[in-house]
Parts: structure tokens; sequence; C-alpha cells
């Protein structure tokens, strides 16, 4: 019974610091610019601790690494389980889950960059409106767009351009009458910035065949959207399968809890016993297998 005692309480620990990673790592940007936008008055006294030099390194650390946050959670289980095994697949999912995180964000930022090319096409159209010039008119879009990106390019103001390298070519060419279509495909090899080359082409068109850069641009724009919307639609569709794939990843904490509630000792048995390794090899092998499968199921659905 005191196996089953302690089982209990390593799985309930253990549930404790996941739920404490999800709160301070998973939480929403947006609700947190929301409270800079939309909530009035001075800032409480008690909340200076914020920016302490040490406590914004330490939340930079937390926020920017949080594949590191296995580690912990891997000695925890090592010391409740008194085994080495939960150390050494700890240090094994550190690079694994930089992976996933990494490429995680890429999805984000070309998500947010086929967005800002969207906009770029709406800012262009709206100075041509407003009379300028198409050169100057393309200038101060990619300003614009240049400034809405700072939060998610580099971290924050002069980070980083949303275009890469090639927006000082872009820029140049705009300002001073360069090869416009030539620069914007030569952006729009970057990641989420193909449809930059829809707006070289109507710049293309309206150079050399005199046609409405506006139209063209309008059309883009409203197919640009479409296209977003469509995306949205897909994933709104999908999570269903994703919460799935989440509920296949969480069945066997939940079987070693409910073993452990019903007074086994599942972690020693899976940890210091040669059939428990065997189980916890196969059933690891299986559960990476088919976690694996459902995810690739799944980004199969998403892929445009």
């Amino acid at each position: 019974m005191t196996g089953g005692a302690a089982g209990y309480a390593a799985h309930a620990a253990a549930l404790c610091v996941g739920a404490a990673v999800w709160l301070v790592v998973m939480r929403q940007p947006g609700v947190r610019r929301a409270r800079v936008l939309f909530v009035d008055g001075p800032a409480e006294p008690w909340k200076a601790w914020r920016s302490w030099p040490f406590l914004l390194k330490a939340r930079k650390l937390v926020v920017e690494r949080r594949e590191w946050w296995c580690v912990p959670v891997a000695v925890l289980l090592a010391v409740l389980g008194a085994s080495v095994l939960p150390l050494i697949a700890g240090a094994m999912a550190v690079p694994l889950v930089r992976r996933w995180m990494r490429g995680r964000a890429r999805r984000r930022q070309c998500e947010r960059a086929a967005d800002s090319v969207a906009a770029l096409c709406a800012a262009v159209v709206g100075e041509l409106r407003a009379g300028h010039e198409p050169g100057r008119a393309l200038s101060a879009g990619l300003r614009e767009c240049a400034a809405d990106a700072e939060t998610w390019v580099g971290g924050g103001p002069g980070g980083g351009a949303w275009l890469g390298d090639a927006e000082a070519a872009v820029l140049a060419a705009a300002r001073f009458g360069g090869d416009v279509p030539g620069a914007l495909r030569q952006a729009a090899a970057g990641p989420g910035l193909g449809g930059l080359s829809g707006v070289a082409a109507c710049w293309q068109v309206a150079v050399d065949g005199g046609a409405g850069l506006v139209a063209g641009l309008d059309r883009l724009e409203t197919a640009l959207r479409a296209d977003r919307r469509r995306r949205e639609e897909l994933r709104a569709q999908l999570a269903g399968a994703w919460s799935t794939v989440v509920v296949l990843a969480l069945l066997p904490v939940a079987g070693l809890g409910l073993g452990a509630a019903l007074g086994a000792d599942p972690l020693w048995v899976l940890l210091h016993t040669p059939g428990g390794l065997f189980c916890l090899a196969v059933g690891g092998f299986l559960e990476a297998a088919g976690l694996f499968w459902a995810c690739r199921i799944v980004r199969g659905g998403e892929a445009p």
C-alpha cells in the first residue's frame, strides 16, 4: 500500500508540474496585449518586480527555451522512481521538443507573413486611391507592414525585416525607379511570401500593358483573404482530430495514474523489473509511432 501511495503521489506531483509549465509557457500573447491596450489605470506597485533585470532574463529563458522544461520533469520522475531512465529520456526529449517548437514557430511565421502580404496589397491600394504614385505607394505600404510585423519578427522594434534581406532591395527599387517586379519576385522566395509574386505580376502588367494596378492588387488581396479564410476553416474542422491526438498522447499517463490510484506501483514495475522495462520500451515505441502517424495524417489534411 505504501508503494501505491508513493506512485500516486509521484503522478500527482508530475501533473502539478505539467500544469505549472503549461500556465507559464503556453500563455496566449493576445491576452497580455489586450491587457496592455484596454486596461486603464496606472500599474500596480506590486508588479514592479517584473522590471528587475534578473527576473526579465529568467522570464526570457523560460519563454524562449521551453524545451528545457523537460529536464526538471525528468529529474522529478527520476527521484520519485529511483531510476536514471527518466533522466536519459528527458535528455533525449530536449532536442525533439526544440525541433517541434521551431517547426511550429516557422509555420506561424509563414502564416503571419502571408497575412502581411494581403495587408500590403490593401495598403498599396489605399495609397494609390489617395492619389500617390505607385513607387511611393509601395514604399508607404512596406513601411506600414514592417511596423506591424515588428511584434513577430525579431521580437520587437528594429528586430528584423519581415521580407528578410530583400526588403532593402524592394524599397530601393520602389523609391528610385528600379526593377520593382524583380525585387518582389526575389522577396517572394521567403517563407509565406509567395503572394508577392502576384504583386510582381500585377506591377509588371500595369507597367508593360497599362492595366490598372489598383484593380489587380484589389483582386489579389481578395484571393489572399479567401485563402486565409479557407485555411482557418480547415484548421477548425481538424480541431477534433488534434484533440484525438492529444488524448492518445495522454492515455499512458492516465493509465499510470489509474494504476497508482488502485494501489499498485507502476513506476517501480516499469523502471525496476525486466518485464516492466520490456513493456516500457515496446509501449514507448508504439506510442511514438502512433503519435507520428496520427500527426502525419492530420498534417496531410492541413496541407494545401
